[in-house]
């Protein structure tokens, strides 16, 4: 197997340089993190877990990758309902006509598959999409430190006007 190969091919030590000075938006997010899992259920009850989640520049550094994972590796998918079962990838893009970036999160365990366009907000990131069932999401990062960060996972079923909380991360940087 060429593991070694593919993942030297795929991984970036930074942006484009070309397009560097544009490619800032999630810096602050690169790297390791634990995460603290809080889902908001449609019944009104809470579900916990623990996860993490890695981001790197990848090919050649035209794009931003990340690998989340709930529950954590040592995966316990028994116990966790698979709309709280994840262990997948965002790719994000850069646009350079736009500004923005192009956010694909594909979920292999429970075959969902979203795109947003991510962009800055203040001090946020906020990514806005819609689902195949027309229902908008949007995707915030928030309270971005170089330790940790707030990541929240709302919905819209009336095209923006009122907001359901489903899902929050809160990240640890692992050191």
């Amino acid at each position: 197997m060429h593991t070694e190969t593919f993942f030297s091919a795929l991984r970036a030590s930074g942006p484009d340089p070309g397009q560097a000075a544009r490619m800032i938006l999630y810096d602050r997010v690169l790297g390791d993190w634990t995460l603290d899992v809080v889902d908001h259920r449609d019944d009104g009850t809470i579900g916990r877990d623990e996860g993490e989640v890695h981001f790197s520049w990848v090919l050649e550094g035209r794009a931003i990758q990340d690998v989340w994972i709930v529950p954590r590796r040592e995966r316990r998918s028994a116990q966790t309902p698979p709309e709280g079962n994840r262990y997948g990838t965002t790719l994000r893009i850069f646009d350079p006509a736009s500004g923005t970036w192009k956010v694909s999160w594909f979920n292999p365990v429970s075959g969902v598959t979203n795109q947003l366009v991510g962009r800055s907000s203040g001090d946020d990131i906020v990514q806005d999409g819609v689902r195949e069932d027309g229902t908008r999401i949007r995707w915030t990062f928030t309270e971005i430190t170089a330790r940790t960060f707030h990541w929240l996972g709302e919905s819209s079923r009336d095209g923006g006007a009122t907001w359901r909380l489903e899902t929050e991360f809160f990240a640890r940087r692992i050191e």
